[in-house]
């Protein structure tokens, strides 16, 4: 096309609006109506709903990302919008080159924002029911394998007999996130008075702020005592208050942190995918199963509402057994 062609330059335009839309804090102030609704899908998220802070603001997000491509589009109250934004929007995202997972967050998104508008009055039918986001990637998640969960932790076994504070919380992190398989925000949230040492458990408050109890290993157990004995009386403060894990001015540790630290152990292993405290999370789930644990088992352990989220691991453990068959069966 010619440089002045209006195609191209209409193009152009649409990829530069991804860069604001893709930006909350860019959007532009919101007309009355589209600023009421988005207030009230708050509310009944947070008050009736009982979601999470993290889960209303990534509700908040993906919705305010919408509203902001509607406004752009000149809509300014939510009986305006037809079908079509709906469409548009996810592919202005998807020439952004969005991943499919996200793209189909962001439908689900709105779609529960717009069904809530219907259910309250605000709209008279939601036109976003046949929205159809690409399906999500059938891919499986990175996991360690026996031998480089073995590595991950005799490295810390030489630096936890050096007594050094941080070393000993991030031992005791790694074991419990590997021996348990709980959450990042879980383990952040984790209390003093969660640990039952007799019993070995760990009272968990999950999604939704669903409590569970999870059972944890000798390893961890040590892992934990250590931390208590020799570790956290250094950095406690009066900041503290009853947090089990502490950053190091002595408040509650950030996830972000925990995040960090987890990625940078794994980037240490060398010849792995795995990154983050999720990895460890999948891995204890993958090692379980490959043990012979009940999938129902594993569900309840790691806090799944739906066993269809649960039966991703057998995947990853019927892969991980096809994979070494065909490398050691000669008629393979």
């Amino acid at each position: 096309m010619a440089p002045g062609d209006p195609h191209r330059d209409g193009r152009r335009r649409t990829v530069t609006e991804v860069n604001a839309v893709t930006d909350v804090k860019a959007a532009e102030a919101r007309p009355p109506a589209l600023a009421a609704a988005l207030s009230g899908f708050e509310d009944y998220l947070t008050l009736e709903r009982n979601r999470s802070a993290h889960t209303v603001r990534a509700y908040l997000a993906d919705v305010g990302l919408f509203l902001t491509h509607a406004q752009h589009a000149g809509i300014s109250d939510l009986r305006h919008l037809e079908l079509r934004h709906f469409r548009t929007w996810l592919g202005v995202l998807d020439e952004a080159g969005l991943a499919r997972s996200t793209l189909a967050r962001r439908a689900a998104s709105v779609r529960t924002f717009m069904d809530w508008a219907v259910r309250e009055d605000v709209i008279p039918s939601n036109p976003a029911l046949r929205l159809r986001a690409p399906k999500r990637a059938g891919t499986l998640p990175a996991v360690l394998n026996q031998g480089q969960a073995q590595a991950l932790f005799a490295d810390g076994d030489a630096r936890r007999e050096q007594g050094d504070p941080g070393q000993l919380q991030q031992r005791a992190i790694l074991e419990v996130l590997y021996g348990t398989g709980i959450r990042v925000g879980e383990l952040v949230g984790l209390d003093l008075d969660d640990i039952d040492t007799e019993r070995h458990v760990l009272v968990v408050v999950g999604k939704g702020d669903k409590q569970r109890t999870v059972p944890y290993g000798i390893p961890a157990g040590h892992a934990l005592d250590d931390w208590l004995r020799r570790g956290r009386t250094q950095w406690v403060s009066e900041n503290s208050g009853p947090a089990l894990f502490l950053g190091r001015r002595g408040g509650r540790i950030d996830p972000r942190t925990v995040r960090r630290q987890v990625k940078d152990v794994l980037d240490d292993l060398g010849d792995t995918a795995a990154t983050g405290p999720h990895a460890l999370r999948h891995t204890a789930a993958t090692h379980l199963l490959d043990g012979g644990a009940d999938l129902r088992a594993v569900q309840e352990l790691l806090g799944h509402s739906s066993l269809a989220t649960t039966q991703l691991y057998t995947h990853v453990s019927v892969d991980r057994l096809r994979r070494s068959y065909e490398q050691a069966h000669p008629r393979a």
